[in-house]
């Protein structure tokens, strides 16, 4: 008992900090608007730590890669099925908010802030790139600084021997914005419970509803996707047998995933399950550990969404090729993103509501519905790694991969 409390703690005080606000602006109305600047106050400090943290994370990650010919094709693969079965996932949920929209009951929800339209052309343009240096230092420019560390990582490594005294800088700065990170999330309890009590008092307890409805189509989907799609994925590996191979030696990493509410944790159970499920150790010990950071099968279910919430909230469908082109690539950028950085669900949420420009005030309630869906949304990012890792297999050793195996 004393491990499952202190595995979930986090998630636990914040479900308390938003319970507590939400009673507080149940109880007081709008007199709790005096509790306003708290939670500006939290979410201006996420703010300005998200733009160095997420350029140390990406940059040093980059610039400590050291490249393998024996890997190539393997790692070449392994990409290519990483943002496939993303990209399935993240279809998948659109079409079931399609079947299943999350918009009924948003229609008293009135937001104080409207969101600016702009063509989609200059949306992509401002999206990518900026015309000024400081303006990478705006989150509004999230992607184009993601970018701009990315070159940065990419030619830190170019540079050798002559670049090491930098890499080392950026791998100590990424450490530092970890636990700066960190430490502002230890007061997201009493900041975010007070945004929380400050939205409940003003815009009314209305948006329980959205939040409950939004969570019985994450779980019930999360749940057909766990048993239905990675039973797919194994069977395309390898025919029944892999489907049988999977599940027989998933009983642990699943009961990892939910008791560690952590993908990193994972990576143990998930690399003694992959050698029992036959897939080699040089695929193995690459394709697990990436996995962990950067392959997100349900931070992508949840990523839709979230983003079906909030387009909800603002009054703006969710159903234009546009939108749906862009939450795509934002879905996968998210998945990225998530990876390695404590708390990184915050910044894909920041990332997205960004890239649509989307006021301040669409940060809590993805943030909310992020923090409930946790649970769910690590048992299909941590097994989802084992599942890709027999596809990888598949398709680098070829079909007789799992009768070689047994």
């Amino acid at each position: 008992m004393k491990g499952y409390l202190k595995n979930y703690s986090g998630i636990i005080w914040l479900l308390t900090g938003i319970i507590v606000g939400s009673i507080a602006g149940l109880v007081f109305g709008k007199k709790v608007e005096v509790l306003k600047p708290i939670g500006d106050i939290f979410l201006n400090l996420l703010f300005t730590a998200v733009i160095p943290l997420v350029f140390f994370a990406i940059s040093s990650a980059i610039a400590n890669i050291k490249p393998s010919e024996k890997l190539s094709k393997m790692m070449g693969i392994t990409g290519i099925v990483f943002l496939a079965t993303v990209l399935i996932s993240a279809i998948l949920t659109i079409v079931a908010v399609k079947i299943f929209p999350v918009h009924e009951s948003l229609g008293t929800a009135t937001l104080t802030e409207q969101v600016n339209e702009k063509p989609f052309a200059d949306q992509l343009a401002g999206l990518f790139t900026t015309s000024e240096f400081f303006e990478l230092l705006s989150r509004k420019s999230m992607l184009a600084m993601i970018i701009f560390a990315v070159i940065i990582g990419f030619a830190t490594q170019r540079s050798g021997k002559e670049g090491s005294g930098f890499a080392s800088f950026l791998h100590s700065g990424n450490e530092v914005f970890k636990n700066v990170f960190t430490l502002i999330m230890k007061v997201g309890p009493v900041g975010l419970g007070a945004y929380f009590a400050y939205q409940v008092g003003v815009f009314g307890p209305q948006l329980f509803g959205t939040y409950a409805k939004s969570l019985g189509l994450y779980y019930s989907f999360g749940a057909f996707y766990f048993v239905a799609i990675f039973s797919l994925y194994a069977f395309v590996a390898g025919g029944i047998n892999g489907i049988k191979r999977y599940w027989k030696n998933n009983i642990i990493p699943s009961a990892t995933a939910v008791g560690t509410c952590s993908s990193i944790a994972t990576i143990p159970a998930n690399l003694d399950a992959a050698k029992k499920m036959g897939i080699p150790d040089y695929i193995a010990n690459v394709t697990i550990p990436l996995g962990a950071t950067l392959h997100k099968d349900g931070s992508s279910i949840s990523s839709i969404v979230k983003m079906a919430v909030v387009f909800a909230l603002f009054g703006k469908g969710f159903d234009t090729a546009d939108a749906i082109v862009l939450a795509l690539g934002m879905t996968v950028l998210v998945s990225v993103v998530e990876g390695g950085i404590p708390n990184g669900g915050y910044v894909g949420e920041l990332l997205f509501i960004s890239a649509y420009g989307l006021p301040i005030e669409a940060l809590p309630p993805a943030m909310i519905i992020g923090t409930l869906v946790d649970p769910m949304a690590t048992l299909l990012n941590a097994t989802g790694d084992t599942a890709a890792s027999m596809l990888v297999t598949r398709f680098t050793e070829g079909k007789q991969w799992i009768k070689n195996s047994i």
